[in-house]
């Protein structure tokens, strides 16, 4: 039984977010040819959300169906056949999600047409809307997307229990055959009452677990509000007590009381703390008084003190210094004469010195002479062979250059060519005898050879004789003249007569080319360095050096000095300074020994000195001042006052320690913070208080205490009845999978109609090879030549071919089972070269014969000559 589409609408989906639809689909091949992003896949994924996806979910993939960006309802409609009855079916998503489906049986919507559609098609309701293919049944094997193309994967469960009841028809009665079946199904039946196909608890199960949750909740909610409600009486009555303790605090006038004789203690507090800050400033004022006189007196007894001490350190001093003064005395004489001594042999030294650098300026003035004169030798040499090298490079500038003898040379080599091709086709004359009477083109001939390259006429005795050369000739004679001429350009250009004297020309520029090289070698050996002149090297700084330098006059000449001598003299004065030097530092370091000693008494009694000045000073300074003259009296006097100040200041302290304004203070902020507490406190208990007796008012009429017993009795009977079903489930469950483990032991017999189905195809894409199926009717590897391949080995190409065709293979047996069987590939074969592309467009051209066949591809050239249905999505844009 073929599903066949008819038409397909498409509105807010994806990338359409205008209305398409997709029309004038048949029973056989129908190819949809479409260039990349123009929305195939979209087209296919639309499909398997309208036949399989539920309409209410909100799934992160029900959310992909909406335009990037747009609150919108993505909505399908699809129209197709079953066994010849139409059906249709509309589906919209995310927003007033909605599904209806109409046909033989009229129309449907919600969770009602949700079933009649999974009926129809043999799938499973998802209810988490996930999207997982293996619900799909029958066509979510054969609608292949672009992901799964290279999956040569087992069919879902529901898709291998089809294939296995349509084996167990054609082989026989396994398992109890009809009788295996009633079993089977009144236990699915039992099964599908408690569980869903991923057994997840469902119906009696999920019922009686709600009805627990609920009984629970509610027991709880009751015991919660009963206990809210005693609570709230309880809570009334505390709050009522904690008002009637507020109110009698606030009715107590005490705080009010002490509050008043509080403030008038303060007025008091604040007067008594003005006479101690003045008691307290009269006493500072005495007692500043009393330590001034104190200081004044203390200091004069202690200048007295230091004056005497002083006096005496100075006299030990003095006596100290007259003791080393002679041992100094003489120390300064030894140094004076130990100075000039060294003095008069610096001198000398000096002398000798500038004798020596007088000889060496005469000695080196002498060198340089000579080196001058050598230079200016040097320099004739150079101009000698300057002139040769300009003598040498003219040559060189009027040099034929070689690129431009080769010129010459093959010009040469044209000329002989085209002279030999002349020669070679050209006619020759030449008169013997007496030729006096010949002539030709009016001219003499003469006995001399001549070739005619042209039409020559010569007259013979009143006649005339013509002489026509070979045709090619005269093109020779062209050819020659052309080279002739380039020639004789050329050396005129050069200024030369013939290819001979280009050649000496190019040999005496090549020769006076080496002569420049070794001209130059011996002008930079003959201009060397010369530190004595400061000369560098080279002709330019030869020149400059001789254009700069004036001549030698005669005052340098006479016989150089004796050098040696006049270093020895200066090496005795050295020795002789040295040698003064060692005396001199001797006298001075007695010098400075006898100052080490002498030098400390002198700052001694320096600061002895200074020390008595400035007690002096301090003393008449102290005996100057007024208050010295009664300083007795008046600083028993003071002392007096003192005493008297520190008596009314204590008694001012214990005045003001009586009233204390910050304690005071305190106490008024404590019965301020206590009253506004207590009507804070009143507040809050009122309000209170009304909200228990409101809650008390509203709840204590309602039953409370009936209703959470009544509760806890509806959870007793609630658990009783989950675990009766949860009993129930489990063995229901346990029965099913027993079935299930003794089917599946005999499943293993039903692979080989399996691959037997599969071969027919893929025998014509790999002749001679076995199939290998798993128990899951997975193909799992083919086999050539005795060599097993897993089919994830194979190329990316042969693992699509198998893809589609054990598709095909299952399809067939699922047909014959009388399944709604459609087949979808998005484009297909991309790895396909074209000899297994034409095989496989063959295969499905035969199975379109048998189904409807919807092939999604970009590749026109591949199908385009293909007998099928052609579809489009751009001619299909609805009108809004």
């Amino acid at each position: 039984m073929s599903l066949r589409l008819r038409r397909i609408a498409i509105d807010n989906f994806r990338k359409f977010r205008q209305p398409v639809v997709i029309e004038g689909l048949t029973d056989g091949l129908n190819i949809l040819i479409e260039p990349n992003e123009t929305g195939k896949s979209t087209l296919l994924e639309a499909l398997r959300a309208a036949f399989f996806m539920k309409y209410s979910t909100k799934s992160q993939l029900a959310q992909s169906y909406a335009p990037h960006g747009d609150a919108v309802a993505p909505s399908i409609k699809a129209e197709f056949q079953v066994g010849g009855d139409r059906w249709s079916v509309s589906k919209r998503f995310l927003k007033s999600p909605m599904v209806e489906v109409e046909g033989p049986q009229g129309r449907a919507q919600g969770e009602e047409a949700e079933t009649r559609l999974h009926t129809l098609l043999g799938s499973v309701k998802d209810g988490r809307g996930a999207g997982d293919s293996s619900n799909y049944g029958t066509l979510g094997l054969l609608w292949v997307v672009q992901t799964d193309a290279l999956a040569v994967k087992a069919p879902g469960q529901l898709v291998r229990d089809r294939i296995r009841s349509t084996l167990e028809a054609e082989v026989g009665s396994i398992m109890g055959g009809p009788a295996y079946q009633r079993v089977r199904s009144g236990v699915d039946e039992q099964f599908g009452r408690y569980w869903t196909p991923t057994a997840q608890r469902r119906g009696p199960q999920k019922d009686a677990r709600d009805r627990l949750e609920l009984a629970e909740k509610a027991a709880s909610d009751a015991a919660t509000r009963l206990a809210g409600l005693e609570q709230a009486f309880s809570d009334l009555e505390a709050e009522r007590t904690k008002l009637k303790v507020v109110l009698r605090d606030i009715a107590d006038d005490t705080d009010a009381q002490t509050r008043k004789d509080l403030v008038a203690s303060l007025e008091v507090a604040r007067s008594a703390a003005q006479v101690l800050a003045t008691r307290k400033a009269e006493h500072e004022v005495a007692d500043s008084k009393v330590r001034t006189l104190e200081d004044l007196d203390e200091r004069h007894r202690h200048a007295i003190q230091n004056q005497s001490a002083a006096q005496a350190a100075l006299a030990q001093v003095q006596e100290q210094r007259g003791a080393l003064r002679e041992d100094l005395t003489q120390a300064e004489r030894g140094a004076e004469q130990a100075r000039i001594a060294l003095e008069g042999a610096r001198a000398q030294r000096l002398k000798a010195h500038t004798a020596l650098r007088a000889g060496e300026a005469r000695a080196e003035a002498a060198q340089r002479r000579a080196a001058l004169v050598a230079a200016r030798n040097r320099h004739q040499e150079l101009l000698a062979l300057e002139a040769q090298l300009a003598a040498a490079r003219a040559v060189v500038a009027t040099m034929v250059p070689a690129e431009t003898l080769e010129k010459l040379d093959e010009n040469e080599r044209a000329i002989g060519q085209a002279q030999a091709v002349l020669d070679a086709g050209a006619t020759r004359i030449r008169a013997e005898g007496d030729t006096g009477g010949l002539l030709v083109d009016g001219e003499p001939l003469g006995t001399q050879e001549r070739t005619i390259t042209r039409e020559t006429r010569i007259q013979v005795s009143g006649a005339e004789i013509v002489i026509l050369p070979p045709p090619g000739t005269t093109s020779a004679q062209e050819r020659l003249n052309a080279a002739l001429e380039r020639q004789q350009a050329a050396l005129r250009d050069l200024g030369l007569p013939d290819v001979v004297a280009a050649r000496a020309s190019h040999d005496r520029g090549r020769d006076a080319m080496g002569e420049v090289q070794t001209l130059q070698a011996r002008i930079a050996a003959a201009t060397p360095a010369d530190d004595r002149l400061g000369l560098a090297a080279g002709a330019d700084a030869l020149k400059a050096l001789l254009a700069d330098a004036v001549q030698d006059d005669d005052g340098g000449s006479g016989e150089p000095p004796d050098i040696d001598a006049l270093r020895a003299t200066a090496r005795a004065a050295e020795d002789t300074v040295a040698r003064a030097e060692g005396i001199q530092e001797s006298a001075m370091a007695t010098l400075r020994r006898a100052e080490e000693a002498h030098s400390p008494l002198v700052t001694t009694e320096a600061e002895r000195r200074s020390d008595l000045a400035h007690i002096m000073t301090e003393i008449r300074g102290i005996e100057g001042r007024t208050e010295f003259a009664t300083l007795a009296t008046g600083l028993a006097d003071a002392r007096t006052a003192r005493a008297g100040a520190a008596v009314r200041w204590e008694e001012a302290q214990q005045n003001a320690t009586v009233h204390d304004q910050d304690a005071i203070k305190r106490k008024i902020e404590a019965i301020d913070a206590r009253e506004r507490a207590a009507s804070e406190r009143r507040a809050k208990l009122e309000k209170e208080i009304a909200r228990l007796g409101g809650t008390i008012e509203s709840e204590g009429g309602k039953g409370l205490a009936e209703r959470e017993a009544a509760a806890r009795d509806e959870v007793g009977a609630a658990r009783a009845a989950l675990e009766r079903v949860t009993e129930d489930a489990e063995v229901i469950k346990l029965l099913r999978d027993t079935l299930d483990e003794a089917r599946n032991e005999t499943s293993a017999k039903f692979v080989g109609p399996v691959a037997q189905q599969a071969r027919r195809y893929i025998e014509r894409l790999l002749p001679g090879c076995e199939l290998v199926f798993s128990e899951e009717l997975q193909l799992e590897a083919v086999k050539r030549a005795g060599v097993s391949e897993g089919c994830e080995d194979l190329s990316h190409g042969t693992q699509e071919q198998l893809a589609v065709l054990t598709r095909i293979a299952f399809a067939d047996l699922l047909l014959a089972q009388g399944q709604p069987v459609s087949l979808i590939l998005d484009d297909p074969f991309a790895y396909s070269d074209d000899a297994r592309l034409d095989l496989m467009i063959d295969i499905l051209n035969e199975v379109s014969e048998r189904m409807q066949v919807i092939v999604l591809t970009c590749r026109d050239r591949a199908f385009r000559h293909v007998p099928a249905t052609r579809v489009a999505i751009n001619a299909a844009i609805e009108a809004t």
